[in-house]
């Protein structure tokens, strides 16, 4: 008989299943300086644990979201992932949400155990990655940072790559959160065709391109703006300018102020409870499917989700996955012939540029989104390059960045840190983030669409 959730009679009749997760055990041998696994650090450790159908519960320290089950892709059940009351220090307790009774098979248990590993980095070579990072960064050992948050499966991963393009973060969550709801309105509903009835028929959108748009992008003077709009779609930038910048969730701004005081920005959690958000099993949204996506009508998910010229993109990739064409597990085979680790790190970059030149064959998928996938792969060496890069490198090491030094820049600071470049400067900058702004983790949901890019620029380093 399952136990009742502590404090919540509620949530404890929706508990159907409780299963236990093993944690890989940290400081065990062969790598003795490594941080024991950390819930809190693995989760929010990335922006992307803050878009739809994730919600990290600051209260419970608790990880909650649908997942799919193995006996029936089209079914999702909410699932609570939070510290083994009794085991805190080497199991998680994964808490199946349903009414009482519900069942499930073992390779529903075990799909959703992989799927859970998956969004935490479990596995032998995740930890492996992270022991090994944290031999070499003091810092990032003593904040149980090397885990980067992902979702659970890659095409969830490669859709939200695509939900950053060209937008605010206020978007990016909102059209996130757009296709949750969707996705509960195609299960609700008796067929994908009748639910499409209402849609016009599918076709080609072309989009007029203006001259004002073949223009090189000079990212130094993006600062004096308002908002960092991250520019991939080939309308918007010329081939020649392959710094992107964006506003989104890898990077987290400031919350907006009225003070006007832009010295030191900070965030009273307290003050900023607007209102609790609803639990995610009364929701009931799950992230689409490539086969709940693929027979869409572009031009009504653009509408419907707000999605603009990215509806086609995701559609086409749905499809693409549907009809054969794109085989993700495939693509994760290829990932798994490699790790990137300090003995292995000369078989690195052969694996990463197949999968480089795999990615690149996907329309709407330019060298930033390839290289954020391939980060949510499981390949550490490349630091993608933005604005916010710029301004990290202006502000914390005081070195004047341009479109062609920033990635020698890169290699020089972070250099080091070879073949975990990346999750030293994501260390570096995500504690920055949370020194300006308060504990990330602390945060109620409903804030997280406060962030902005306007003020991080003027914020001030405490050295």
């Amino acid at each position: 008989m399952p136990s009742p959730e502590r404090g919540d009679p509620a949530a404890a009749r929706r508990v159907a299943v409780e299963l236990e997760l093993e944690l890989p055990l940290g400081g065990a041998p062969p790598y003795p300086g490594a941080a024991p696994f950390d819930l809190e650090a693995a989760v929010c450790s990335h922006g992307l644990f803050m878009m739809a159908p994730n919600r990290w519960d600051p209260a419970s320290r608790a990880l909650v979201r649908p997942l799919r089950l193995a006996s029936d892709r089209a079914a999702s059940v909410a699932v609570r992932v939070s510290r083994h009351p009794a085991r805190p220090s080497d199991a998680l307790l994964v808490s199946v949400l349903g009414a009482p009774g519900d069942a499930l098979s073992p390779p529903d248990q075990t799909s959703i155990l992989e799927q859970v590993r998956r969004m935490l980095r479990l596995d032998e070579e995740d930890g492996r990655a992270a022991a090994e990072f944290q031999a070499m960064h003091a810092v990032a050992r003593e904040a149980g940072f090397g885990r980067i948050f992902r979702s659970p499966t890659l095409f969830e991963d490669m859709v939200k790559c695509i939900l950053l393009c060209n937008c605010q973060w206020t978007r990016t969550l909102s059209m996130s959160t757009a296709l949750c709801e969707l996705q509960l309105e195609l299960r609700s509903s008796s067929s994908t065709e009748n639910f499409q009835s209402r849609t016009p028929p599918i076709r080609e959108c072309k989009r007029k391109r203006s001259n004002k748009q073949n223009v090189r992008v000079k990212l130094e003077t993006k600062f004096n703006e308002d908002k960092l709009v991250y520019l991939e779609d080939p309308n918007l930038a010329t081939d020649t300018a392959n710094l992107q910048t964006y506003e989104n969730s890898f990077n987290l701004p400031s919350a907006a102020s009225g003070t006007g005081n832009t010295s030191e920005v900070s965030l009273d959690h307290s003050e900023l409870k607007l209102r609790n958000e609803p639990c995610l099993e009364d929701c009931g949204g799950d992230f689409p499917t490539p086969e709940e996506l693929a027979n869409l009508d572009e031009d009504f998910l653009a509408k419907r989700c707000n999605l603009g010229y990215r509806a086609r993109r995701i559609v086409m990739l749905a499809r693409s996955i549907v009809e054969g064409k794109i085989c993700l597990q495939k693509l994760e085979e290829i990932r798994k012939m490699s790790v990137p680790t300090v003995e292995g790190l000369s078989t690195t970059p052969s694996t990463y540029d197949r999968l480089n030149e795999e990615l690149s064959t996907i329309s709407g998928f330019g060298p930033f989104t390839r290289a954020n996938v391939l980060m949510c792969m499981g390949f550490f060496h490349m630091i993608p390059a933005d604005t916010e890069t710029i301004r990290h490198l202006k502000q914390f090491h005081k070195r004047a960045s341009t479109i062609s030094s920033v990635q020698k820049e890169l290699d020089n600071i972070y250099g080091k840190y070879a073949p975990f470049q990346f999750l030293a400067y994501w260390c570096e900058l995500w504690g920055f983030y949370n020194k300006q702004f308060g504990k990330i983790s602390d945060m109620e949901p409903i804030n997280y669409r406060l962030f902005t890019a306007s003020k991080l620029k003027k914020a001030t380093v405490n050295s």
